[in-house]
């Protein structure tokens, strides 16, 4: 059986940045992806924006992948593509995995294992959307898919359900190529892209914008031929009498993105009601020793250079990892926080460089971040505002804290003024 100290799950960019990063900490690593080419969703992502923070300039997805890429290829680094992961059982030593490929079926070994394997993205029915199942219905990942790499027009009349980035960039993309986009319906009273997106692909090419709508039934036989757009109230619910028919033949869903943790809840990883991805501690690894988790599959990102950056994270640790016992410590995010990562720490690790990511739970204007250790505060920063879409990263120097095994890492947010 061959094995390897390094299994990394996922070709992604989360995924190339921890295989380099484990090779170059000196794990012998294998990455393994389903697709036939490495790069994730940034071989479709033909718009620039990405490697503003790592490269300090505006690269397409295609050109962010195809760097690392050449980085993973010229270190030698081993990878099957086409290849699936079907079951994973941890032993004393560390872990069987087995893979079906086009070889056929086949069992390896790994001493730990790194899950890259991204997030998904909610359908129709996840957002009780009631109605026919005509043909014109797409995620906008499906739709960015059609266009841009098989060179297809989804369609003519288009309507958008959710403001997040991907049915932002579609909205302009499907403009550029001749469809006209007829509207973005957010059900939130504010949008959930990230405010250049909202400029430059909405009011640069005056697609309107309608908050606190939604699409609540779809009409067709064949092809979609109308949607049915509700108002909503102040918890998203449609309220009656405020429906109205809209003609179209396609419908664009941007209606959020769920990271893929199958494999995840297999092993019995404990995952994080607020992320949906595992609760990790600052070296990134889960609740199951060995594994650890990066990129969309923990959380989801707004910015590809912190999927990297969590990946090259996980791919160091696993790298070194030893099997050591772990003392860990919570790391509780309250109040006005959406979500924070870690959720842990370990007190037997290094974590005088701990990377913080959090996301507030609303639009807040005037605020302050409070760390408190043991109840008493160690760390503040002032924020003019906060907006859900776009996380925030901190690096925090958690060992000089003098916290003990029965310490309690508390993080909140003091608001002075809601937007």
């Amino acid at each position: 059986m061959r094995t390897w100290d390094v299994l990394v799950i996922g070709g992604g960019p989360a995924g190339l940045a921890a295989a380099i990063s484990a090779h170059e900490n000196g794990g012998r690593t294998l990455l393994i992806e389903r697709e036939a080419r490495l790069g994730g969703i940034l071989k479709q992502c033909i718009h620039d924006g990405f490697g503003l923070i790592r490269f300090g300039e505006k690269l397409s997805g295609p050109e962010y992948a195809g760097r690392f890429i050449e980085r993973f290829r010229a270190a030698g680094i081993e990878s099957m593509t086409l290849t699936f992961v079907t079951c994973i059982e941890k032993g004393e030593e560390g872990f069987l995995v087995t893979l079906v490929n086009r070889d056929g079926v086949e069992t390896i070994g790994a001493k730990a294992l790194i899950l890259a394997t991204g997030c998904r993205e909610r359908t129709a029915k996840q957002v009780s959307i009631h109605g026919t199942r005509p043909a014109g219905v797409f995620t906008a990942g499906t739709a960015q898919h059609f266009t841009n790499l098989l060179g297809q027009l989804p369609g003519r009349q288009c309507v958008i359900l959710g403001s997040g980035d991907i049915g932002l960039i579609m909205a302009r993309r499907l403009t550029l190529e001749g469809a006209r986009v007829l509207g973005v319906y957010e059900a939130k009273s504010t949008p959930s892209g990230l405010t250049r997106n909202i400029h430059q692909c909405l009011h640069d090419y005056n697609i309107p914008l309608h908050l606190s709508h939604t699409i609540t039934r779809v009409f067709g036989q064949d092809r979609l031929s109308a949607v049915e757009i509700s108002q909503v109230d102040e918890k998203m619910r449609p309220i009656p009498g405020t429906q109205e028919i809209l003609s179209c033949d396609t419908l664009i869903l941007s209606v959020g993105l769920i990271p893929e943790n199958e494999l995840a809840e297999k092993l019995g990883i404990r995952l994080d009601p607020d992320t949906k991805g595992p609760a990790c501690n600052a070296q990134l690894m889960t609740s199951v020793d060995g594994v650890f988790s990066c990129g969309n599959a923990l959380h989801v990102n707004d910015l590809v250079d912190y999927v990297s950056e969590s990946g090259e994270t996980a791919g160091r640790n696993a790298a070194r990892y030893e099997g050591k016992a772990r003392r860990e410590i919570p790391v509780k995010a309250s109040g006005a926080l959406l979500y924070a990562v870690p959720q842990s720490l370990n007190l037997n690790a290094d974590n005088r460089e701990t990377v913080l990511y959090f996301r507030s739970r609303e639009v807040l204007n005037g605020c302050r971040l409070t760390i408190t250790a043991d109840g008493r505060e160690v760390f503040a920063k002032k924020y003019p505002f906060l907006r859900p879409p776009e996380m925030e990263r901190l690096v925090i120097d958690f060992s000089a804290f003098g916290l003990t095994d029965a310490s309690e890492i508390a993080i909140d947010i003091e608001v002075n003024d809601h937007a």
